[in-house]
Order: C-alpha cells, then structure tokens, then sequence
C-alpha cells in the first residue's frame, strides 16, 4: 500500500480528499499546517482521529510569515495586487508536505485542490470550482509528486460525497477569508505591520479630481465610488512613487500586452514565441488566446488576440495549452 502525506484541515475538500485516497488504496497520513487558532487546530485533529487518520501538526508561522506574509505586505505598499495563496502553495505548503512524505518514506503528496495532474502535468479542474490558477507556481519536481483526488469533481459533488461518506464537514462552510489576515481586514493588519502612506490624489487624465484615502485600499480595475461628469471610472494604475491612484473608463481598462516577471515553466522553457492562453486573475469567464515570448532575465511577454480587463502589477498571469497549465509569473506592466 503507498503511502501519501495529505494537507489535512478537516474541512469538506481534505476529508473527502481521505476518503477517495484511501478507497484508492493509499495508507493516508494527514498534515495539518498550523497557522491560525486552538479551536480551529483541535477541530481538525477531532476530525482526524474520526477517520482514523494519523496526523501531524506542524506549526508553519515563521515560514508563512516571511515567504508570504511579508511579501505580501510589501507588494500591497508597491502599489500592487498579490495572491498569497499562489506565494505559498510552493514556498510554504507543498514545501511542507513534501519534507513530511520525505520523512516517513511517502512518495507522493495531496491536497484538496480543484485541479488534475496527470503524467506529472498540470491540468485545470471541473470549470465551475478550477484552481489550477492557484498552483501555477508550483515546481516541475513538486508537481511530478502530487495528487489530486478532487479534480475531477465540482464543488457540490463533493458535498454529496461528503453525505455519501457521513463526513460531518458535509455541512461545513468553506473558508473564503485570507486565512493569516483576521475578519478579512487586510487593511488593519497591514497597518500593524508597517507603518501607512497617507492621502494622496486621485488622478484622471492627467488632471487631478479628488483625494484618495491610501495607495493600499485600491486595486487596479477596482471601481471608484460616485460618478465623474456623470460616468464611472476605475482605478488604472497605482503610484507609490507620487502617492497617486489614477483613474481610467471603463474601455480603457483593456489592454493587448501584459509583461510577466520570475516566470515558472512548467514546460521547457520555450526558444520561439508559443501559442496559448492566459489568465491575469483567478476567473473563469476570461482566457483569450496569446502568442508567448520568453525574455531573457526570465520573464514573458504575452501579446493577447483580444485585449484583457485590468491587468494587475502583482497578480499573476497564467499560461495554459488547453487544459495544462505550463506556467505562471507575476505581471509587471501592460499597455
């Protein structure tokens, strides 16, 4: 029987997870990452021992903490859009279960996450519930080792399996929240972190047409309350630099070419221009083809058939062939 070392919350997605794994054949060793409270930690090690699942908890706040906490405040004061869960599905978690399974002889690792990986690729999951997006930073040799008994499920079937298997976190609401930022206040916690910009000015063609009240509450596309000479506007782009938020319309929001920096191949990394498609934010509406060019300093740029709303500085931009995910980088620019 193969062992395998699953990220354990005792949420819907990770016990239904260790159903489908063992009825797979697989000795299940759960892995709870503990970085929030006692009530949640002793929740999932009741919901372990339910299942009869040996688990381990593993207290991850320091690394959490500078491989994604920290980077993740920094980017908001660059004026950007971060992603923690991309920052730490390689760096913190999958790094972690990956050292579990190392030291108790596991070979493979698994999570809860809507996506597939088949062959050691990486493929989008079931449409309505696909997370591929979140992992596209994992590494070739993590992804060569991982499981996803989810992926080919929606959401909703996994509830039903949940009743099918008498899980209690059948009825378990999912967490949605950041899980290290309290009550979704990601203003608060970044202000006990480092201290604040201040007011600044919002600028509209050049001209200014109001004060804003920090460059950290605002994200590109975002739309601006109220209305100027009698139309909406959206933010188009932060400057820290000047303590600036500048506002655009609606269509001029769109753009063709979006630049990416540290991007992760998971494909050899191409010598001539490729065709794909790209996400610039976890959607699923939005995916138009694209011509691909790797640049040297191990970036990308990516020259889109139709152009794409309000690329972020900070989101991450993903590349796929169909259903695979070759890769993902952070954007930069994009005209």
């Amino acid at each position: 029987m193969s062992k395998v070392v699953l990220g354990f919350s005792g949420g819907v997605d990770s016990a239904v997870s260790a159903v489908l794994l063992q009825k797979a054949g697989y000795e299940v060793h759960g892995l709870y990452l503990d970085n929030t409270d006692e009530k949640t930690r002793l929740e999932a090690v009741e919901a372990a021992a339910r299942m009869g699942i040996e688990l381990t908890v593993l207290d991850v706040r320091q690394e959490l903490d500078e491989k994604v906490c920290t980077p993740f405040c920094e980017s908001y004061l660059r004026g950007e859009t971060p992603n923690p869960c991309i920052l730490c599905n390689p760096a913190v978690k999958f790094r972690a279960l990956l050292a579990e399974a190392d030291r108790i002889g596991a070979e493979q690792v698994a999570t809860g996450h809507y996506a597939r990986v088949e062959n050691g690729a990486l493929y989008k999951g079931r449409p309505a519930n696909d997370q591929s997006y979140m992992l596209c930073r994992l590494r070739r040799e993590q992804v060569a080792r991982v499981v996803l008994p989810l992926g080919r499920y929606e959401k909703k079937e996994v509830r039903a399996l949940a009743e099918s298997f008498v899980l209690p976190a059948a009825h378990k609401p999912d967490s949605m929240e950041i899980c290290f930022v309290p009550e979704k206040d990601y203003v608060n916690w970044i202000a006990q972190r480092r201290a604040l910009p201040g007011a600044g000015d919002f600028v509209l063609h050049g001209e200014v047409v109001g004060r804003h009240e920090g460059i950290f509450r605002y994200t590109v596309g975002q739309r601006k309350s109220g209305l100027i000479d009698g139309r909406k506007v959206y933010v188009s782009r932060i400057d820290p630099v000047h303590n600036t938020v500048e506002l655009a319309l609606w269509e001029e929001l769109f753009k063709r070419e979006v630049t990416a920096r540290d991007f992760n191949w998971l494909i050899d990394v191409p010598q001539a221009p490729i065709r794909a498609s790209v996400r610039v934010r976890h959607t699923k509406w939005e995916e138009p083809r694209c011509t691909v060019t790797a640049l040297s300093g191990g970036g990308v740029r990516i020259e889109c058939d139709e152009p794409v709303r309000a690329p972020a500085p900070g989101q991450s931009a993903v590349l796929y062939d169909g259903e695979r995910v070759l890769g993902g980088g952070f954007i930069t620019d994009s005209k």
